[in-house]
């Protein structure tokens, strides 16, 4: 074991390790920056300033706090989560021989459904025309979302020479720099040929990204979040747009169409096929829906027919 280091500079040199070897988003960086430095706290108001002096109990001591104070299980499942991928870093880094955090588990979250938009009705919406360049952009960006549940990040990251002439097959950078080949439908390709059309008044020389701002450079994933927002209220829709309501439209839909849970988890770039299950749950209120509404045997009586 080495010698110990004062522990911001162990986190720091954790966060690096995530930021460059692993390549994690900058939203799960500040995620687990957030989570560690939390716990951190926590011990240095218990007097056990090290991670070296952390061991299962106060572990389990901690997250019985945070629980009784309110924090959902789907927090504390994320905290921990954060604190195992620390330790095992740290075991890496021959700092320490065990993983305190190991076989910890946070109580249950309730896991929710996501919310997804009606297919119709976002159809309808990407329909409608779209002479201003701008909007042109934002259609593109909104086909690809929905095309193949892209996350922002995977959305803003896409490059010009990404989208090869012709080619109805994209390789997108996921999670962890995990790659994946997904297709891209003939709606989509349209629409990013419309914008490629504009796209040269505004990007800047030698700009590689596929969506720019206003000012000709790699668009910001905040932008994209309000420009969604906006593009939504010109066109009518009557809920409010983000990406992420895009990529769960996206799963449910093809998965109410298909059945096929594999395809959607690859699509989605999911690593455990349990995070794409969530789906299925959607699909079969869509199916008990149905069966209510027409199986002879699932229908209420109308009182008249007594």
């Amino acid at each position: 074991m080495t010698d110990p280091e004062p522990t911001p500079d162990r986190l720091a040199a954790f966060l690096h390790h995530l930021a460059h070897e692993r390549r994690l988003s900058a939203h799960t960086l500040s995620n687990y920056r957030r989570d560690l430095t939390r716990l951190h706290a926590w011990l240095a108001d218990s007097e056990q300033s090290s991670w070296e002096q952390l061991d299962q109990q106060k572990i389990r001591a901690y997250v019985a706090r945070r629980r009784r104070s309110g924090i959902s299980g789907k927090t504390l499942q994320r905290e921990l989560s954060a604190l195992r991928s620390f330790y095992r870093y740290l075991l890496r880094e021959g700092v320490l021989d065990q993983n305190p955090a190991a076989g910890i588990r946070a109580p249950k979250a309730a896991r929710k459904l996501p919310p997804t938009l009606d297919a119709d009705q976002l159809c309808s919406l990407l329909d409608q025309p779209d002479d201003d360049p701008l909007m042109r952009r934002d259609t593109a960006m909104i086909e690809l979302l929905y095309s193949f549940g892209l996350r922002l990040a995977e959305l803003v990251a896409i490059d010009v020479r990404d989208m090869n002439t012709g080619s109805t097959v994209l390789e997108i950078t996921g999670k962890g720099a995990k790659t994946r080949r997904v297709p891209v439908g003939r709606r989509a390709i349209e629409a990013i040929d419309r914008w490629l059309q504009v796209r040269g008044d505004y990007a800047q020389p030698d700009q590689p990204a596929l969506f720019v701002s206003r000012r000709g450079n790699r668009i910001h994933p905040r932008t994209v979040q309000q420009r969604l927002r906006r593009w939504a209220l010109a066109r009518g829709a009557t809920r409010h747009l983000h990406p992420h309501l895009l990529r769960h439209s996206f799963a449910s839909h093809l998965l109410e169409s298909s059945g096929d849970l594999r395809a959607v988890q690859e699509l989605l770039g999911h690593s455990d096929i349990g995070t794409t299950q969530v789906y299925t749950h959607l699909d079969f209120q869509h199916l008990a829906q149905v069966y209510d509404q027409a199986h002879p045997r699932a229908r209420r009586k109308d009182s008249r027919e007594l």
